[in-house]
This record gives structure tokens, C-alpha cells and sequence, in this order.
């Protein structure tokens, strides 16, 4: 079986340092699946996984792949998003199976110095304005909570109501994953039904600021918890994070604050070193071999048998591991809140 190291080692050399901090966390995150077995004959054969973010908060000390097909990293165009593709011309009737380890590097983010500020460029405004498929902008059905919101924004300053925004999912829409319909991030559902996951709440910010002008993006992971040092982990989170040419990217995560109303504050412009980042956007496309239709997000694998989505059996397994000298274990003896997910995340 391939074990792939990551070839990005000047990347890491720059990023370290910058992340460098006595809150960081170091942990090996694995990512495991199990695919079919598919059909003798089938084909081809397609596997996409995601592979973790490299950025300002989070650095991939090492990434280690193995997997019962052959495949490489590949990057997507739009979002930068890097994935491992696995492909067979056509199946062997036997399981697929893939595992990715990545030891990763991760900080806190402490209030709005979460990136450097500055303009966006034409096509990052136009990509963080616009709509996606599930996720409306300047749509009526908007405008009562838009109306609601900007009375409390003064002068109509961008800052207070991407504030506002948030302070209002929080009071008024409920963190719940009742019946069906709630998990695709959908405008539509979080407006009639105000309630859902994280998909739905940040869905909702999404909307509502980018119909005010503020460029946002979606951010896709899994929670990593801080009251234990290793174990499984459930489920995706999903969070944002919206611009200001004057503080840059910003992060908030609605849904965690609407659970525990006590870390309203700290997770506003602020965000605690308990997730790991795989990959951002919506309607999503993974290059040529991705015949089917875009993705809403992507976290699970997404796999293509003949160019149609693989609807069989599928596995997966995530577990996380603390390192020696990370913030996990004194957390955990101070009993402090973790994020946690369930099978369905969010």
C-alpha cells in the first residue's frame, strides 16, 4: 500500500513559526473509510478525500496516506481545496480502503488579528458575495430579519452588523437536529424552520451578510475535543468567516454559541484551537473525474463508480490523538466545554 508524505515542506517551514504559541494544540487527526466492495467489473472507479487546510491557524506537520488503490493529491481551482484521488480503471470485487494521518499544528484565534487586512481582490469579492445553490443572497424572504437587524446597527457600519447578524442567529434560531430536512446548510430551511445544525445556522449568516455587502466563507472540518486527549470523533463542525478590509478575515461559529450561550463572547471574532479545517466552499467540483453534481460541501468521501455517485456501503472512522505538551489534557482537568458532534455532525 502508497504511504504519501507531503512534498509542501517550505509551505510548513513558513507557517510554523507563525502559529508558534503556548495555546497551540498538536495532535495526529486519523481519517479512515471503507468503500463497497464495488462490483466486480465496475468502472472506473473514482475515490475523492479531503486532505487538512494549510493556513494562518493550522499547519500540517506531516501527512501520511495509505490505501488499498493507487492515487495522489490533487488541488481543486477555485477554493484551493486539496484532496487525495484514488482511481481504478475498473473494480476487483474487493473493498476499498483509505487512511489518512496528519499531524497537525493548530492556534487560537484571539480576537479580530486573524489576518492581515487588506482589500480583496475582484474575483474573491465576486466568490464571497454571491450565492450558492442552497444559500440565497438579496432574496425577499430575507428582508424581515434584515429589517429586524439594522435597527441595531448604528450608521450601518459593516463590523456592528456582521455583530448584529450573529446576535440575532443566536437568540433566534435553535441548535437541533429534529425529523428531516436540517444539515444541508439551506437558506430556505433555517429561514421557515429556525433550527438545524451548523450548516444551517452559518447558511443563514452567509446570506443575510452577504446581502449587506459583507463577503463571507464556509469552512468545513471536524471538532476536535479539548476535555479529553484522544477518541473518536463523531462528526464534521462547520464554522465562517467574514471581511473586513480593515480587520481581514474574521472567524464566528453561531451554532456553538447558540448551545452554550455562555461562549457568545468568545466566539465572536475569536475562536478556540478545537477543530481541524479540511477544506472551504460550496458547490464544490474535483476536477475532471468529478462527473456528478457539485458538492454541497465536502467532508465525507465522495466516491464514482462509471460517473455516477457510489450510493453502497461506506465506512468511516475519525479519531484523534493528542500530543505530549499540548493544551488537551490541562483542558480536560479544568472540564472546559469541547465541541461535540454527533454521527450527522454539525
Amino acid at each position: 500500500m502508497p504511504v504519501i508524505k507531503p512534498a509542501s515542506l517550505l509551505v510548513l517551514a513558513l507557517l510554523l513559526p507563525a502559529i508558534a504559541d503556548a495555546e497551540e494544540r498538536r495532535f495526529t487527526f486519523r481519517y479512515h473509510t471503507e468503500i463497497g466492495p464495488i462490483p466486480l467489473g465496475a468502472g472506473p472507479v473514482h475515490v475523492f478525500i479531503p486532505v487538512p487546510v494549510e493556513n494562518r491557524n493550522q499547519a500540517i506537520a506531516s501527512l501520511e496516506i495509505e490505501a488499498s488503490i493507487p492515487g495522489a493529491i490533487e488541488t481543486e481551482p477555485v477554493y484551493g481545496n486539496r484532496f487525495w484521488h484514488g482511481q481504478l480503471a475498473e473494480s476487483d470485487g474487493e473493498p476499498i480502503t483509505a487512511t489518512l494521518a496528519s499531524e497537525v499544528v493548530r492556534r487560537p484565534v484571539s480576537g479580530n488579528s486573524v489576518d492581515e487586512p487588506r482589500p480583496l481582490k475582484e474575483a474573491e469579492s465576486a466568490r464571497f458575495l454571491g450565492p450558492n445553490r442552497r444559500v440565497v443572497v438579496a432574496d425577499e424572504m430575507l428582508d424581515p430579519i434584515l429589517r429586524e437587524i439594522r435597527t441595531e446597527v448604528d450608521g450601518g457600519r459593516r463590523a456592528e452588523t456582521a455583530r448584529a447578524i450573529y446576535d440575532w442567529l443566536v437568540d433566534n434560531v435553535s441548535y437541533k437536529k429534529v425529523g428531516t430536512g436540517w444539515g444541508n446548510g439551506d437558506t430556505f430551511w433555517a429561514c421557515s424552520e429556525r433550527y438545524g445544525n451548523c450548516t444551517d445556522f452559518h447558511a443563514l449568516f452567509i446570506s443575510l451578510a452577504r446581502t449587506e455587502g459583507i463577503p463571507v466563507k464556509f469552512e468545513m472540518g471536524f471538532p476536535v475535543p479539548d476535555d479529553r486527549t484522544e477518541g473518536a470523533v463523531g462528526g464534521y463542525h462547520c464554522w465562517v468567516e467574514f471581511h473586513l478590509s480593515e480587520t481581514g478575515w474574521t472567524p464566528i461559529d453561531a451554532s456553538e454559541a447558540s448551545k452554550h450561550p455562555e461562549r457568545r463572547e468568545a466566539l465572536y471574532a475569536s475562536q478556540p484551537a478545537d477543530r481541524i479545517h479540511f477544506s472551504t466552499g460550496r458547490d464544490l467540483r474535483l476536477g475532471p473525474d468529478h462527473r456528478g453534481e457539485p458538492l454541497n460541501y465536502f467532508i465525507y468521501p465522495h466516491v464514482e463508480v462509471n460517473g455516477a455517485p457510489w450510493t453502497g456501503a461506506l465506512e468511516r472512522d475519525f479519531r484523534f490523538q493528542e500530543h505530549p505538551g499540548g493544551t488537551g489534557a490541562s483542558r480536560a482537568a479544568e472540564g472546559q466545554h469541547p465541541v461535540t458532534e454527533g454521527e450527522t455532525g454539525g
